[in-house]
């Protein structure tokens, strides 16, 4: 009987830390809650999404480790493919995606081509394929109906080829920094440019403060991670959100005007 139960003991444990999520592992700083959201949301998703044991490193496309690992709090347990295509931009495509497939949202799953061309992820499903030529792209009947997750990653790796962030920010409205939730993008559109998402935020229900966490992809494509906080140490993984909508956003390895914040519309 002793035996029966140290073996459920270590399985429950194993069990636990093979479960590792965004939401049980890194806690707030003392004295704050995490904002209450609703579990359909897209801030639930985020705070649900699985976490690599502690101290994994942050690995390329190709299996190699990521040159600036000091970045990296956590790794998310997401595969990435062996393609050098799911970057910064994408990083946030495919979260924002990934939360809509899972709710059978199918018809919001668009995204544009830096072009300008537009992906409705629904036509692809239908049996549709992109032909691409310099600037221009079209539509082409290709197949049969098919829903699957793996025609949906498909239909990512297409439109991480051909978009970007000038084409992401030009999707995002605008927001003010001192109203930011989670799903949120800080993003400086252009070559180069940058995107980092706000996976979670956390209240402190005495003073009304608030910190968030950050993630990222970069180049060259790599697995998302949970930025540190290199302006201040002490709070990190979390930032603080102040009062001001104006000056900067240190992340690790860009920096952000607070002016760069933008939402899913």
């Amino acid at each position: 009987m002793r035996r029966i139960l140290i073996v459920n003991i270590i399985c429950f444990v194993s069990i636990i830390a093979f479960a590792q999520t965004i939401e049980n592992r890194i806690v707030p700083p003392d004295g704050y809650i995490r904002k209450k959201c609703d579990g359909n949301s897209f801030a639930a998703y985020l705070r649900q999404l699985p976490l690599f044991p502690e101290g994994s490193k942050v690995k390329l496309y190709n299996g190699q480790e990521k040159q600036n690992q000091s970045a990296a709090y956590s790794v998310i347990n997401m595969e990435i493919g062996n393609l050098d295509l799911q970057q910064c931009a994408d990083a946030v495509i495919r979260l924002r995606a990934e939360y809509l497939w899972v709710q059978k949202r199918y018809g919001e799953i668009k995204f544009n081509f830096t072009s300008g061309f537009p992906v409705e992820y629904t036509k692809w499903a239908e049996g549709k394929r992109i032909k691409v030529s310099g600037n221009k792209a079209e539509w082409y009947a290709a197949g049969g109906r098919d829903y699957s997750y793996k025609t949906f990653r498909k239909y990512l790796d297409m439109v991480f080829m051909y978009a970007g962030t000038a084409s992401l920010a030009k999707e995002l409205q605008t927001v003010p920094y001192t109203s930011l939730q989670p799903g949120d993008v800080f993003i400086k559109g252009g070559s180069p440019g940058h995107a980092v998402i706000v996976m979670d935020i956390a209240i402190h229900p005495t003073t009304k403060k608030k910190v968030f966490l950050l993630a990222q992809s970069y180049m060259p494509a790599q697995q998302i991670h949970i930025l540190v906080n290199p302006s201040d140490r002490n709070l990190s993984p979390w930032y603080e959100l102040t009062d001001a909508d104006d000056g900067n956003l240190y992340t690790p390895e860009w920096t952000f005007a607070k002016k760069d914040l933008k939402r899913f519309k």
